[in-house]
């Protein structure tokens, strides 16, 4: 790893203030495989950084939206948004990064100055808060990525699906030059999110009893949360009994597939747990687990947090009595971290043995074979596929 990044920072030296031409894998239609093309990637402008990118991941999320799922899908464009990479060179205005940092990309971001921001119980900051729909830098609305003219969009400010990307310096916590990036590439997203709606919403204490629905990479990460805190029972909820056997490595001691009852969950776990867990977190965006996931916990103390995006058109449906009977629910965006301010810290969990990020890689894959990353998502096969930019 050394080795690599002192290469880099030589090639990188003589590039500052220049386009550079690269390799990026761009998905020029919804669904179809990504192609690698040839870009140029313009020099950042204010308040922006250029990265070299070492390592990247596949999430969800990407797949959604090239899926075009999503609203107003746009193509051409570069996905790709848990990454590991090194600063190479900074637009005007950004001190507090240098090139030669190692950085990790977020799909949202902390700007310091907005009321979000100084708050210390908000991390959604006004101006750099998620958009996939924009494709574009904020700066003046348009791409740093282009093909012989053609631009070439941005996908939620990070597009680390290329060797060289553009982002706002709101987007970009910098981390402990000891770190493998290869390794804590996969805090910049779904990971970070389930272990923060654990460890920073839920609060579990120690000895307690937590509930997790859906044991996908994020319901895992809650889980791998609730292990760190001390929680003596993890009951995992997942409708696919295969998932348990990985989900021991995470600290899961019991295992509920809600098609093996023929009453609803919430009862069975309420009847396993003498009246209710003490924290759940909801991981899958079904709105009746999201429902079971509330009604679980036990009156009095019990607290839920949700996690899983919802249909638009969903409805939480559950009695105010529960509310009555002192059921807390709680909801979560990114696991309630601070891009800057706290993924540094993160990182710090995994340096110190205190979390562990290598159960939560199951495949990897150097960058001409990037569409076999969407393979195994696609197929259910594995958690995370690192991906390799230097190959």
């Amino acid at each position: 790893m050394a080795s690599t990044v002192g290469q880099v920072m030589r090639r990188m030296a003589s590039t500052a203030g220049q386009v550079i031409r690269c390799k990026a894998a761009v998905a020029w239609e919804a669904g179809k495989p990504l192609v690698i093309e040839e870009v140029e990637v313009a020099p950042p402008q204010a308040m922006e950084v250029r990265l070299k990118i070492l390592f990247t991941s596949l999430c969800h999320t990407d797949v959604y939206f090239w899926e075009a799922k999503g609203q107003a899908p746009l193509f051409p464009r570069i996905f790709g948004h848990e990454a590991g990479g090194i600063v190479e060179s900074v637009g005007e205005g950004v001190t507090d990064l240098k090139p030669g940092d190692h950085v990790l990309p977020v799909f949202t971001g902390e700007c310091k100055e907005c009321r979000h921001c100084k708050s210390e119980e908000s991390n959604m900051c006004d101006l750099l808060r998620i958009n996939t729909d924009r494709g574009v830098m904020l700066n003046d609305g348009k791409s740093r990525f282009s093909i012989r003219g053609q631009p070439i969009y941005h996908f939620v400010g990070t597009s680390t699906f290329s060797e060289y990307t553009v982002v706002h310096v709101g987007c970009l916590a910098k981390i402990n030059p000891a770190a493998p990036l290869d390794k804590v590439c996969v805090l910049s997203c779904g990971i970070s999110t389930g272990l923060g709606a654990t460890l920073n919403v839920a609060k579990p204490k120690k000895g307690s009893s937590v509930a997790i629905f859906g044991l996908g990479a994020v319901g895992l990460a809650a889980a791998e949360g609730a292990r760190i805190a001390g929680a003596s029972r993890i009951i995992g909820v997942d409708l696919n009994s295969n998932r348990f056997n990985e989900a021991k490595k995470f600290g899961v001691t019991e295992f509920v597939n809600p098609k093996d009852y023929k009453k609803p969950v919430q009862e069975v776990i309420a009847e396993m747990t003498n009246g209710g867990v003490d924290r759940s977190v909801e991981c899958t965006g079904s709105i009746n687990a999201m429902i079971s996931a509330f009604e679980c916990v036990h009156d009095g103390w019990g607290v839920a947090v949700l996690v899983g995006v919802p249909n638009k058109d969903d409805s939480f449906k559950t009695h105010p009595v529960n509310f009555l009977n002192e059921k807390t629910l709680k909801g979560t965006f990114f696991g309630n971290y601070k891009p800057r301010s706290d993924i540094p810290s993160v990182v710090e969990k995994y340096m110190n043995k205190e979390l562990e990020l290598e159960k939560f890689i199951t495949h990897e894959v150097p960058f001409s074979e990037i569409n076999k990353a969407f393979d195994y998502m696609l197929s259910g096969e594995g958690l995370r596929c690192i991906i390799r930019m230097e190959e």
